[in-house]
């Protein structure tokens, strides 16, 4: 049984603040600091460049990896850090497409990240007028899935409105059409159960500065299936995925298995923040995780409902079907998140509409859930929001 009073005693949380917020960037665990002070001072001070050895830096996008991959399904050796989230897309989509030469299309939703679709479309303008990124709308996926498509690329929790895909159906219908699947899970990892052994998916991506809380900017992480790893060619082969790097062949052979997938020097210091961070995760239950994941939601939506008839719900009405966040609509949606950020309620805005609230348990209690939602019903009721400073659109919204 996870004890959420004993999580949220790991986190340095501003006093008088509640978070909501974890699914845009997770706040500091309080091991972190001196985890990463430490690899400023006795490691990078102290050993300079000898710390790539003595210090254990250059096997830590590996060792760091199998520690998220425990939290998605996969086995060790299956998972690397590094680079950032797209990167990793843009990989993961160019080794699929070259494992199916017969096919060109890319198919994803309207829903995924805008990020993630760019790459998409980079990518397909890097291959050729041939190939080609196919968007439906999220609820049109399966219907989509036919002999024409190479890769299925979908984001398994919708950034915007919290909508979860069923990601061992929607794999299931994509291999038997002969397709591979990449998943990115940016908002599933550390926020609700992962099996990507057991779904039999091909690719996986993620960042960790979400629910995994490693800090701004800090390591994306990429899975290959075992089935695949030896097959697939880098199409960013940096010489950290090469088999030898410090043979400094001239050359490019593919490392084992995802170690193929390195690119450039690791992020030492971030990695170590993670590297800390994921010490939360110890004796976290992800199934316990994820029930009170819905307890917190339910009852913010009951509440909200209840108080605020002006906002409308933009995420799923069944628990089952969305990750771990709440999303409203309402036409001033950004200058009420402006309002609550002033309250010091943190939650945040997606154009054009959106109001979103991530539930994090590992430090969200029910009572932070209760205070969010009065200080929400306040602001709507009272139309504090209706001020021109919190109209004023900041650089990040």
């Amino acid at each position: 049984m996870t004890d959420f009073t004993a999580t949220r005693a790991l986190f340095d949380l501003p006093e008088g603040m509640i978070y909501l917020d974890g699914n845009s960037l997770g706040p500091l665990p309080r091991g972190v600091a001196a985890r990463v002070a430490q690899a400023i001072t006795d490691e990078w001070g102290q050993m300079l460049i000898t710390g790539w050895n003595r210090a254990g830096w250059m096997d830590l996008p590996t060792r760091v990896g199998d520690r998220v991959g425990r939290l998605i399904g996969a086995a060790p050796g299956t998972v690397t850090m590094g680079d950032t989230l797209s990167i990793k897309v843009y990989q993961a989509l160019a080794s699929a497409l070259d494992l199916r030469p017969d096919r060109r299309v890319i198919l994803s939703d309207t829903g995924n990240f805008p990020s993630d679709l760019y790459m998409a479309e980079g990518l397909c303008r890097t291959l050729g007028p041939d190939y080609s990124l196919k968007t439906v709308a999220p609820e049109a996926v399966e219907g989509a899935i036919d002999d024409t498509i190479a890769v299925l690329m979908l984001t398994e929790v919708d950034y915007r409105t919290g909508r979860k895909h069923d990601m061992a159906r929607l794999i299931a219908k994509a291999h038997a059409a002969g397709a591979l699947v990449v998943w990115d899970l940016a908002h599933s990892a550390g926020a609700i159960p992962v099996d990507v052994t057991g779904a039999d998916t091909d690719f996986a991506v993620g960042c960790s500065y979400k629910y995994l809380n490693s800090g701004p900017g800090g390591p994306a992480f990429i899975y290959i299936a075992p089935r695949l790893a030896e097959q697939v060619r880098p199409a960013l082969s940096g010489w950290l995925g090469h088999e030898a790097p410090f043979a400094f062949d001239l050359d490019y052979r593919p490392g084992r298995g995802v170690e193929r997938m390195r690119v450039g020097t690791p992020p030492i210091l971030q990695l170590a923040a993670l590297d800390a961070a994921l010490d939360v995760w110890d004796d976290v239950d992800m199934q316990a995780l994820r029930a009170r994941s819905i307890m917190l939601q339910e009852s913010f939506i009951a509440q909200v409902e209840a108080s605020c008839p002006t906002l409308t719900l933009a995420s799923p009405r069944d628990p089952q079907t969305r990750g771990s966040q709440v999303s409203f609509r309402h036409p001033d949606g950004y200058a009420i998140i402006q309002a609550l950020i002033a309250a010091n309620v943190i939650g945040d805005f997606r154009a054009p509409d959106i109001l979103r609230f991530g539930f994090t348990p590992l430090y969200l209690t029910p009572e932070d859930v209760d205070t969010a939602a009065k200080t929400l019903a306040r602001i709507m009721d009272s139309r504090a929001w209706d001020r021109p400073e919190f109209h004023a659109r900041a650089k990040v919204t």
